[in-house]
């Protein structure tokens, strides 16, 4: 119980970071924790590394690590982020021992510090960056266990949400809620729990397609399916409970057109930017032109990595006859990861989830 009471906690953590993002560093640290790794670490590439932060016992560390160009050497952060995993991968997941040995950061830098094994995650972000979150491990150590890589995996959609926040404020703090709707360049309120409006872009409020603007500073989504799950995302959010659906799609009830809403919750001191405000709700645009790697998507949905290939199969025209065979399992046990593709997406059928998939772009709409 105290170990889902301190992992509820620095899921709260990790969203305030997405307002207040000099707590990266105490963020990364408790993450750190789970693994019980030496440090972790925060970096933005595209593909330099433009942006970086870590946990405080690893930071100078780091710094030397991005200032010397250490980060694309060797082939290990290619295959990390090339793999497109929707989770964490160990070091041991992607080079045999013999490949690790000859890496130019263990060879070079870690294996001379007593470091020896690593854990790291990568997702695409909306600005066109990515973002990656590496652990490392002393040698005496070994790799991280299965156990600890799936507890790892469970931070990982609070960590891509934060993350899209993040990357629209630059990691730098919002001082107010109109300075951090504007620099989010996306439709987007701020609501308390009760579902009150407390502030509006005017991006959102030239929505009228998508949402009915009613008395007493509230908003109705006019896809009624939509406004279930944002009503239910904002009641979750109140008691505190991180399960749900907090990404889901809306549609335009004329046009049929889609868009992807994202509940973020706001925690902590950040609500001392927002003041009472519950959540953020963000509407992120649909299209298939340069539509970004589904990854990205994924993981907003909360997909655990098995229905995270199931959709990526099921977005490439793969039947559940097909994914089984490429995984290794039952037809059963396919039906059973696509049920929950369809549930935490909110869509019915298949052909939705394709439709979904396929056409995800998470386009930046300049304020008129």
């Amino acid at each position: 119980m105290e170990s889902t009471s301190t992992e509820s906690e620095l899921i709260d953590r990790i969203y305030e970071c997405g307002f207040v993002p000099e707590l990266w560093p105490q963020v990364l640290k408790d993450t750190s924790k789970i693994s019980e790794s030496a440090g972790a670490s925060l970096f933005i590439t595209n593909p330099e590394v433009t942006a970086w932060t870590a946990s405080k016992n690893s930071r100078e560390i780091t710094g030397r690590f991005v200032a010397d160009g250490w980060y694309w050497q060797g082939r290990l952060m290619s295959l990390v982020h090339e793999s497109r995993h929707a989770g964490f991968l160990r070091d041991v997941d992607l080079c045999s021992q013999e490949e690790l040995e000859a890496e130019p950061i263990y060879r070079d830098n870690w294996r001379k510090m007593g470091l020896g094994w690593g854990a790291a995650t990568a997702f695409a972000l909306p600005t066109g960056e990515n973002l990656s979150i590496v652990l490392s491990r002393t040698t005496a150590q070994g790799p991280a266990d299965a156990a600890t890589i799936q507890r790892l995996d469970t931070l990982r959609p609070h960590l891509a949400r934060t993350a899209v926040m993040a990357a629209r404020l630059h990691l730098e703090r919002a001082q107010a809620a109109g300075q951090a709707l504007a620099a989010l360049g996306l439709a987007a309120l701020v609501l308390d729990e009760s579902g009150k409006v407390l502030a509006a872009n005017a991006l959102i409020e030239g929505l009228d397609d998508l949402v009915y603007w009613r008395a007493a500073d509230r908003v109705t989504l006019k896809d009624r399916r939509a406004d279930d799950m944002l009503g239910e995302a904002l009641a979750r959010v109140a008691l505190n409970d991180h399960g749900g659906a907090r990404s889901f799609p809306v549609r335009d009830a004329t046009t049929d057109a889609l868009m992807v809403g994202h509940v973020i919750p706001i925690r902590f001191s950040a609500r001392d930017i927002f003041a009472s405000s519950a959540a953020v709700f963000v509407l992120m645009p649909v299209g298939a032109p340069n539509a970004p790697p589904v990854e990205l998507v994924m993981s907003l949905f909360d997909l655990t990595p098995a229905e995270a290939r199931v959709a990526r199969g099921l977005a490439a025209g793969k039947t559940v006859d097909d994914l089984a065979g490429d995984n290794g399992v039952s037809p059963n046990t396919v039906r059973v990861q696509v049920r929950g593709v369809l549930e935490k997406t909110g869509c019915r059928r298949q052909t939705e989830v394709v439709a979904l998939l396929g056409g995800i772009s998470v386009q930046r709409i300049d304020p008129p």
